[in-house]
C-alpha cells in the first residue's frame, strides 16, 4: 500500500502536488490544511488519515480527525501530531509530523519507531523547494520511505 503524506499545505494544493498524490492508497496530512475543500479534493482522490495542526482552527474536516489521529493500516500502528514533540512513540509503528515545514526521516533511538515530517508542499522552508513524503508498506513490514522534491519529479 501506497501512503503519500504531506503537511503545511495552508489552503493550496498545487496541480504538483495533487499530480504527485495520484494513486496513492491513502493520503496522510499532519495538519494545516486549512481549507474544507482542499480537504475534500483529497478525499476524491484517496481516503485521507489526517491530523490538526494550529492553523484548522473552525475547519469541519469530521470526527476523525483530532489533534492525535492514531490508525492502524498495513500491519502498522500510525500516529499524526502536527507537533513532534506531542507524538506518543511508545504506541506506534510509525509516527508523522509536520509544522515546522522541513523534511525529515528517522528511526527513534529508544522506540524504532520511523518518524516523517514530509516538510511542505506550498510553504518550503529548505533549499529542497516543495516536498513530500512517502512510505510503501504491507503486512507490518515497510519496504520504501522517501521524501520526494516536487520540483525535481520530472
Amino acid at each position: 500500500m501506497r501512503f503519500d503524506i504531506i503537511s503545511d499545505t495552508h489552503g493550496y494544493l498545487s496541480d504538483e502536488l495533487l499530480e504527485a498524490v495520484r494513486g496513492a492508497d491513502y493520503i496522510v496530512h499532519a495538519g494545516d490544511i486549512c481549507s474544507d475543500s482542499d480537504y475534500r479534493t483529497l478525499e476524491r482522490i484517496a481516503p485521507v488519515r489526517a491530523c490538526l495542526g494550529n492553523n484548522d482552527w473552525g475547519m469541519e474536516y469530521g470526527p476523525s480527525v483530532k489533534r492525535v489521529t492514531t490508525f492502524f493500516s498495513a500491519g502498522l500502528r500510525w500516529q499524526l501530531c502536527h507537533y513532534e514533540e506531542r507524538l506518543d512513540l511508545m504506541t506506534c509503528d510509525i509516527a508523522i509530523c509536520g509544522h515546522t515545514h522541513r523534511p525529515f526521516i528517522k528511526r527513534d533511538p529508544r522506540t524504532r519507531v520511523l518518524m516523517m515530517n514530509p516538510g511542505s508542499p506550498t510553504f518550503p522552508r529548505t533549499a529542497k523547494g516543495p516536498t513530500i513524503g512517502r512510505i510503501v508498506a504491507e503486512n507490518g513490514h515497510v519496504s520504501e520511505v522517501r521524501i520526494i522534491e516536487l520540483n525535481k519529479r520530472r
